[in-house]
């Protein structure tokens, strides 16, 4: 079965009065209180592309730009990131269709990317001879766009014949795309092919001439997180106007997406997934010749893995206790017959196929040729099994790999015996690893060069205890003869939420912007997160999210205790999720830092549900809406709780003008209180670059270089700069 499910998952000048210079003294022109604050005087800075928006952004961006990149550390910062992420010594990592592997690939001179391809035996050797598809910069330069490709989805009968695919391009890299139906064979798009207007959308291909579509269908058809309620059905050669409606949800949804399945006979089943909440999910059959949908007989906490031997194969996210069955843990990874359900409509036997330890977690499963894989998270190390059903019951055998560190499965698939793993850690390269399906055996493919000097580096994990008593673990790399004084400048970076775990891995830029300057680096795996399982994911949910933040608080003041740093040498670092921790840590433990960086951050948490996708993250934080969960987020919004009285370290605000995911406002507002409070703070808004906040090699390493300045600047000794 291929299961294509289209979801979640998911700088001219202007003028400013009494910009602050990050380097001065400015404590005399503090704000005395806060009593009297409208936090409703800076909507106009949510006006993305408003004129006096921007003009305040530019004269923050240049203000900043021009103080960071004036340090002496930052061009050699910047090139350091180009060399890593422009260098061709990277894999390429790619899907494997017909004996061919298709790749996407940007560097210095293919800023936009190229999609290419090459055969699978030119691909397994150090030099692949590599087929041009589609050149994005060409592209771009063509129709006088701003494109910036986010993947493409292709469909091929079981019965043969050649692909259908369609592309997706984004205007500046937003979340929103066009879709444009392409042919792989002539390289060309496909004249009078399927072809929609911009929208936050997914399709999914349900025969080579149909293709399932949820998209902005005018007014009253978007859910107030901004996605689609609608599914319609789309017939080749018809206008989108008039797809056939399959299933409408409602305006509280997070949004309805369109989900196919084709089986090992060629049937393609049609259906939907209509999101309640971002944790929630109601799946439905659309059967041939019927108007009725058909639920699918799970439970809304779930994840979909796919059919392996004609065994449809979920994982729990919450308990579950089916009616005259055995009750399951969240966690587990379980099956069912599915043509049973097919032909009965009606929940069959559910077998456990793996029950994760209290310090495991499963990670993903993939369906290939001949063999289904599952990737666990042990004790926040990565391990593979292999699983095959048999009469009584599911068996696993480990895959022997090379190390301990973290392990994922880069490609799967029915139709395809070729399997690729993928293996790193902090100071091991990426591994491109083989797996052959009929010895079991691991073998290398492709292997990245050394890209930073790790002599005299090593890795250790220790575990911090939260305010409840909670043992939390976290990973540090450091020199081997550091002292333990105090002194090492430290980067602490951290996540915690929506089940996502942070796993060791091995980063080129901060190897060589951080590690080879004598910087260590911390790794926290606070709760929120899903290193163990969805319950280390629930215990910070909504009015328990402070156990998040007292996790992290504790990892910081472990470094301390250790005497590994000190706050005048720790920096914190986080994104999106992460970059609302790094408010909360901005305001509630102000002292324990001298650094903080905030990346396309959540920080109004009282209007964040009103702002591009905020509405569908109310299962995580809670809604301001609800007076209990509103009162807790009183006292944890950043944005609400700024206090010009506190001992603030000087914060650098990271976001992108074209992030329709995580508005911008929210770190413009934010930064615009420090400089009301004539408090020291950085700013840089990129201008494309969605919520990657860059959307070519050249703007990632233009903003990781500015962020290695920021913290060198805060973190280490004077004397060294």
């Amino acid at each position: 079965m291929r299961l294509i499910l289209a979801s979640l998952s998911a700088l001219a000048l202007a003028a400013c009065a009494n910009v602050p210079n990050p380097e001065t003294d400015v404590t005399s022109n503090k704000a005395t209180s806060t009593a009297a604050f409208d936090a409703d005087s800076h909507l106009w800075l949510e006006e993305v592309e408003g004129t006096e928006a921007l003009a305040w952004v530019t004269a923050q961006n240049t203000r900043t730009l021009a103080e960071l990149e004036a340090d002496p550390r930052y061009a050699g910062f910047e090139k350091a990131a180009l060399d890593v992420l422009n260098s061709s010594e990277r894999i390429p990592y790619g899907t494997v269709r017909d004996g061919l592997v298709y790749n996407f690939w940007q560097d210095d001179v293919n800023v936009r990317g190229l999609w290419r391809r090459t055969t699978l035996a030119s691909y397994k050797t150090e030099t692949p001879v590599w087929e041009t598809i589609l050149d994005f910069d060409k592209l771009a330069a063509d129709e006088g766009k701003n494109w910036v490709y986010k993947g493409a989805d292709c469909f091929r009968p079981k019965a043969g014949g050649k692909y259908s695919c369609l592309v997706s391009l984004s205007d500046g890299g937003k979340d929103a795309v066009i879709n444009r139906e392409f042919d792989l064979e002539t390289k060309t798009f496909v004249d009078g092919g399927f072809v929609t207007p911009e929208a936050k959308q997914g399709l999914a291909w349900a025969g080579r001439d149909t293709v399932l579509v949820a998209t902005n269908w005018g007014e009253g058809t978007l859910t107030e997180s901004g996605y689609p309620s609608i599914v319609k059905r789309w017939t080749r050669g018809a206008p989108l106007e008039s797809a056939v409606e399959l299933i409408r949800g409602k305006e509280t949804d997070v949004g309805v997406w369109p989900m196919t399945m084709q089986l090992e006979d060629g049937r393609v089943l049609q259906g939907a997934v209509q999101s309640e909440t971002f944790f929630t999910q109601s799946y439905f059959w659309f059967p041939e010749g019927e108007t009725a949908p058909v639920q699918w007989p799970i439970p809304p906490m779930v994840s979909i893995n796919g059919i392996y031997k004609g065994q449809f194969l979920f994982s729990l996210q919450q308990d579950w206790a089916p009616e005259g069955q055995d009750a399951f843990k969240a966690g587990d990874l379980v099956a069912f017959e599915l043509d049973a359900f097919l032909k009965t409509r009606k929940l069959p036997k559910v077998s456990l196929v793996f029950r994760p330890t209290a310090t495991q977690a499963v990670d993903g499963v993939a369906v290939a040729k001949g063999a289904a894989l599952l990737a666990i998270s042990d004790n926040v190390t990565g391990k593979v099994l292999r699983l095959e059903p048999s009469a009584g019951g599911w068996t696993t055998t480990p895959v022997e790999l090379p190390g301990t560190g973290q392990v994922g499965i880069a490609f799967a698939d029915e139709d395809e015996t070729a399997v690729f793993l993928n293996y790193e850690d902090f100071l091991t390269p990426s591994s491109l690893l083989n797996y052959d399906i009929a010895s079991g055996a691991v073998t290398p493919l492709k292997s990245l060069p050394a890209k930073f000097d790790t002599a005299g580096l090593k890795v250790e994990q220790f575990f911090a205890t939260s305010k409840d008593g909670t043992k939390v673990p976290y990973f540090i790399v450091h020199r081997e003869d550091i002292k333990l004084d105090g002194t090492t400048p430290t980067l602490l970076y951290g996540y915690g939420g929506f089940q996502v775990s942070m796993n060791p891995a091995y980063s080129a830029v901060m190897g060589r912007n951080w590690l080879e300057q004598g910087g260590a680096y911390v790794l926290a795996n606070i709760r929120g997160g899903g290193e163990f399982g969805p319950n280390w994911h629930q215990a910070g949910l909504k009015l328990n999210r402070q156990r998040i933040y007292d996790d992290f608080i504790a990892v910081g003041e472990d470094l301390i205790a250790k005497k590994i740093t000190s706050p005048e040498h720790l920096g914190i670092q986080g994104g999106s999720n992460g970059g609302l921790l790094m408010g909360v840590m901005l305001n509630q433990r102000p002292d324990l830092w001298n650094a903080v960086v905030v990346q396309v951050p959540l920080l109004d948490m009282l209007r964040y549900h009103l702002l591009l996708a905020g509405a569908s993250w109310v299962g995580e934080y809670g809604s301001p809406d609800v007076p209990e969960e509103r009162a807790f987020l009183e006292t944890i919004s950043p944005y609400q709780n700024f206090d010009a009285s506190k001992p603030y370290p000087t914060p650098f605000f990271v976001t992108s003008t074209k992030d329709d995911r995580v508005h911008p406002g929210h770190a413009r507002k934010m930064a615009k209180r420090f400089e009301e409070a004539g408090l020291p703070f950085y700013y840089f808004e990129n201008i494309d670059g969605g919520h990657a906040a860059a959307a070519d090699q050249t703007a990632r390493a233009k903003r990781s270089a500015l962020e290695y300045t920021y913290l060198a600047r805060q973190l280490f000794p004077k004397a060294k700069e």
